[in-house]
């Protein structure tokens, strides 16, 4: 008798023991769920900071020489993520062509610099509502030697060199437009697209309005000239106005959601273009009722 209570005691111990360690290991495996579950919006908004990746064109995005973050996306994205609580923000230099993949890989919160909702690009990435909509703009030599006034009159030159960033839209609007790869020059940014022009390694540049006429104000060179009658490219049928906007990762829907909220606001206040005022945008650049969804559609 002895040794069977001896035994049921062992055994009731034992068992006390281990479903001890199993309420300690699923408390543990509780907290690492907790943990791995926390979305990006709410951690950025306990932490107070957020990882913003930009391309270095102006109006959009650009660093100022004492190293400021600044721009029309910049400051748009500055007064909106305050206004969600989140008083700091990071900015990360990059190249354009670098800013999707980096947000993907978890460089970046949130990327801002001018791009446009493509549907292409809504595959990869979740745009907030529109924050503009603007057209496209070419840059020439004085006189513009070369009779450039439409991608078309480049394309009917095959002897024509164009510069475009690397990644930007204007690359897939100019192969649609019938402008051939060897035509196309890619550089880095805008501003060495302007250095291509200046050394004549292209007779033309091509970006939207607003990023053309804030580099040739800087450049200040009298052998650069805006082409005033450009024609609008149209492509797949449409004329071409494209709608730049902040993106997030896909799953990042809450914060999406968030960040759209507090933009309709700034909208709404006339904020929005008192912000885009300061960049040269005018009341013509302003995006309307589109949306993301819209525009994310084939």
């Amino acid at each position: 008798m002895k040794k069977l209570v001896s035994v049921l005691v062992t055994w009731m111990t034992a068992m006390s023991l281990v479903a001890c360690g199993s309420s300690q290991e699923a408390s543990t495996n509780g907290e690492d769920s907790q943990a791995v579950s926390e979305s990006t919006l709410e951690r950025v908004k306990s932490e107070g900071v957020v990882t913003v990746g930009f391309a270095n064109e102006k109006p959009y995005a650009y660093a100022t020489p004492d190293g400021k973050l600044t721009g029309e996306a910049v400051e748009i994205a500055r007064v909106v993520l305050k206004n969600m609580g989140i008083n700091e923000m990071e900015g990360v230099l990059t190249e354009f062509g670098s800013l999707i993949p980096g947000l993907k890989a978890g460089r970046f919160d949130l990327i801002t610099a001018g791009m446009f909702i493509t549907p292409v690009r809504a595959k990869e990435v979740a745009f907030a509502n529109p924050e503009y909509s603007i057209g496209e703009a070419l840059a020439v030599k004085p006189s513009n030697p070369k009779g450039l006034h439409s991608y078309k009159d480049i394309a009917d030159q095959p002897d024509v060199k164009i510069a475009v960033m690397g990644g930007a839209i204007e690359n897939e609007y100019l192969l649609k437009s019938g402008v051939s790869r060897d035509q196309i020059v890619t550089v880095p940014d805008n501003p060495a697209a302007i250095s291509a022009l200046q050394s004549g390694r292209v007779d033309a540049i091509t970006m939207t309005g607003p990023s053309l006429q804030a580099l040739l104000d800087a450049a200040q060179d009298a052998e650069i000239e805006r082409v005033m009658d450009f024609e609008q490219p149209v492509i797949d049928g449409k004329s071409v106005r494209g709608y730049g906007a902040t993106a997030f990762r896909i799953e990042d829907e809450e914060f999406r959601q968030a960040f759209n909220r507090e933009l309709q606001l700034l909208k709404e206040s006339g904020e929005l273009l008192q912000i885009l005022q300061q960049f040269g945008f005018t009341e013509q650049e302003l995006p309307g009722d589109v949306t993301a969804e819209e525009l994310s559609t084939e």
